[in-house]
């Protein structure tokens, strides 16, 4: 009895360990560099700066079509891509005196990748996506695909305010940048992969290898989503940090966001908890009034072209495409594991 009595007079006092949040691992409190100035870095990666973050939580894999289909069935929500295109949104994001297109060209879709028949310069990305009316989570190919054994691949077409919705549903979060590159990487500082600086192999990541981007030779046994899990997870027990799909963070994109953090970090020069830039400017999109930070890469990465599965390397889009190789992970601040405490 008095064992039992004095347990439970310790549980009140100290509290009762919580369970981790399903399916997601903890990310210990960490001070890592951020970035990278190596040759292979580009200009919007450098400089090189350090950074700390608090602990957090962090989804263990892609947020998976089964996952996302739980949230869609309990509220009915609709994705930006099943829903009709408001040209006097779209028109800000455009030149001025960009004619309006037809009607047909404003109906439910989305971008999917449709390799050439032949080699194509580089430069282009039209050459390789194509708007796709009807093409969404469900149908990420088009009206004619689904997901029959997809349930355990990461859902795609997933615009910024979709992955928000979801992350409220969840009672979650999208992680910022710098908690974002602080996982991939592991606690593996200074390398360029999230494995280490072991050469990239196909049994690596879901990348693209052959001839980017009109012949995959699919060694590493897909050509385009894996399932989630069919890699070695990073040192943190993390899923796909590198390739498979593009990962939105919350931050605001700038190609200069680093060298601005470095000005600001005061006498430390260490950048604590930093939720990226209060506006963006983004070079690949000069006429948006917004882009947002996506992160890891995916499987069209490949070295001749973008070799974005490093955990240094950035990506941006609009808030609201949606792309056939763009999906998102949670994040969330719930209390620390008792063994960290």
């Amino acid at each position: 009895m008095w064992c039992v009595l004095a347990t439970t007079i310790l549980q009140q006092s100290v509290g009762a360990a919580a369970p981790p949040p399903e399916g997601m691992v903890w990310i210990p409190p960490s001070e890592f560099v951020m970035g990278s100035d190596a040759s292979y870095a580009r200009p919007d990666e450098r400089p090189a700066h350090r950074v700390r973050v608090d602990g957090f939580w962090m989804d263990v894999t892609e947020v998976t079509n089964a996952q996302f289909r739980k949230f869609v069935d309990a509220t009915k929500y609709k994705t930006v891509a099943e829903r009709a295109i408001d040209w006097e949104v779209l028109r800000k994001q455009c030149p001025p005196g960009t004619p309006k297109p037809p009607d047909e060209m404003l109906q439910p879709g989305s971008l999917v990748f449709t390799p050439p028949s032949q080699a194509v310069r580089l430069d282009n990305p039209g050459q390789w996506w194509q708007w796709v009316t009807g093409a969404s989570w469900q149908h990420p190919e088009g009206p004619s695909s689904n997901l029959d054994g997809k349930a355990d691949h990461p859902v795609v077409h997933i615009a910024f305010e979709d992955a928000l919705a979801y992350c409220a549903w969840a009672k979650k979060r999208l992680p910022t940048e710098a908690q974002w590159e602080c996982a991939a990487r592991g606690g593996l500082l200074g390398k360029q992969f999230t494995w280490g600086d072991e050469a990239l192999e196909a049994k690596r990541a879901n990348i693209w290898q052959g001839e980017f981007p009109q012949k995959n030779t699919m060694e590493d046994g897909y050509a385009r989503t894996a399932p989630v899990k069919q890699y070695a997870p990073n040192a943190f027990g993390l899923f796909d940090m590198a390739g498979n799909v593009w990962e939105w963070t919350s931050d605001l994109y700038r190609a200069d966001s680093y060298a601005r953090q470095v000005a600001q970090a005061g006498p430390t020069g260490v950048t604590v908890n930093p939720t990226g830039p209060n506006d963006s400017a983004d070079p690949r999109n000069p006429d948006a009034p917004e882009s947002r930070v996506h992160r890891g890469g995916s499987y069209l990465c490949h070295a001749s072209y973008c070799s974005s599965y490093r955990p240094s390397a950035r990506m941006s889009c609009t808030p609201d495409t949606g792309l056939q190789h763009l999906g998102f992970r949670c994040v969330q601040n719930a209390p620390a594991p008792a063994s960290s405490r």
